[in-house]
């Protein structure tokens, strides 16, 4: 992919998200899938793919991706596992590192906008969800048991979602039922810089 060649990028902006991810390809000992919490996460390890990722954590241009920033662009790539936005008049640019979908068939690419925002999302599960976890509760309020983190964008597709995490462990790895999740200081970072109608385009 091509690299950012403006000079747009916020270089503490650049730092403090490379940093996070960073930090992640030093972690060991990876949380397992807990039927009892319901935690989705199954990567037990570090592995040599999650740190070509880390490495591959960089600016990119929005060119190759967009025809026009209108509204402003989010850009997620599912291998390097970052999300990329950019106002709309491109004198901005942020990169947040991401969790990703546990699978290629919870995975869905292509483009879509963002219909919604709430902060202090609720979450339920979809019916596919409850089918694979029949004992996962039927609606969660907002606090620090909701999955959804402290902010929510809905997106076109039906339940998907780019939301917050509580569990900072989850970032950085495949974790989600399809969702892209940060954490929540990004999130709510993301969410005062994004607005209904922001393009989007997963990869």
């Amino acid at each position: 992919m091509t690299k950012l060649k403006t000079p747009f990028l916020s270089r503490r902006g650049f730092l403090v998200s490379a940093s996070a991810v960073a930090g992640l390809a030093g972690t060991r000992g990876f949380a397992q899938s807990n039927p009892n919490t319901g935690s989705t996460e199954v990567e037990a390890e570090i592995t040599e793919t999650v740190r070509r990722n880390t490495s591959s954590f960089r600016a990119l241009d929005w060119r190759p991706y967009f025809s026009d920033t209108r509204n402003g662009a989010i850009l997620v790539d599912i291998q390097s596992r970052a999300l990329h936005w950019w106002s709309e008049d491109q004198a901005e640019y942020k990169l947040y590192p991401t969790s990703v979908p546990l699978t290629e068939d919870l995975t869905r690419k292509g483009r879509t906008s963002i219909t919604k925002k709430v902060e202090g999302p609720s979450w339920r599960p979809t019916p596919a969800m409850k089918k694979r976890n029949p004992e996962w509760p039927d609606f969660i309020g907002p606090g620090p048991d909701n999955p959804m983190g402290t902010h929510a964008m809905h997106l076109t597709w039906q339940f998907y979602r780019i939301h917050g995490t509580h569990d900072t462990r989850k970032i950085g790895r495949r974790s989600s039922n399809g969702c892209i999740g940060l954490f929540n200081e990004d999130i709510a970072d993301l969410f005062g810089r994004s607005k209904v109608g922001t393009q989007v385009l997963l990869i």
